[in-house]
């Protein structure tokens, strides 16, 4: 069975969904390990709560710890550091962005500040992409995207929340794709 490792930095809601679709079947996988950018984030208590072993590394600690654990791929999911990532991890490591890329994607894109740049901008579509991690921030080949609507009334909270539903189809069924 491929084993993966998931990257986090913050409160884990994707590593949680990866975990759920792989106890259901959804994700042919094993979840072997959690690297996690800082102490006592929610992701942690995932692992935790569902016995997968995990790690607090900085960036430069990653490809070892990748290396060792003979992971098959490498999930950035939510993770916010920037990994030198070197030749032999070049198209063995994806990324989710809450965003169509190329637009609102780089350094400082994250979060909430896509959201409010995708109102501030008044587009009609946003979403999510699926790329491969590369040397520069977001700027991997793109896999795959999932698009919303921006509606008229949209915060970035009620955007936030749309584009996040669309990440929990997209990202398990991208890494089901590039596993087989």
């Amino acid at each position: 069975m491929k084993r993966i490792a998931v990257l986090a930095s913050g409160g884990g809601r994707s590593f949680l969904n990866l975990i759920q679709c792989q106890q259901r079947g959804e994700l042919p996988c094993e979840i072997a390990l959690l690297l996690a950018s800082a102490p006592n984030i929610g992701a942690i208590e995932h692992a935790q709560a569902n016995r997968i072993p995990f790690q607090v590394l900085r960036p430069d600690q990653i490809t070892a710890a990748l290396d060792a654990e003979h992971i098959d791929l490498a999930v950035l999911a939510g993770y916010l550091k920037r990994w030198p990532i070197p030749a032999h991890w070049e198209r063995r490591a994806i990324n989710i962005h809450p965003a169509l890329l190329p637009a609102y994607g780089g350094k400082g894109f994250y979060g909430h500040h896509v959201h409010e740049a995708v109102i501030a901008n008044h587009e009609t579509t946003s979403g999510c992409t699926v790329h491969y991690v590369s040397a520069e921030y977001d700027s991997g080949s793109i896999i795959a995207q999932a698009r919303v609507t921006v509606l008229h009334d949209d915060t970035p909270t009620s955007l936030a929340a749309r584009v996040f539903s669309a990440e929990l189809a997209l990202l398990p069924r991208v890494i089901t794709q590039l596993l087989h």
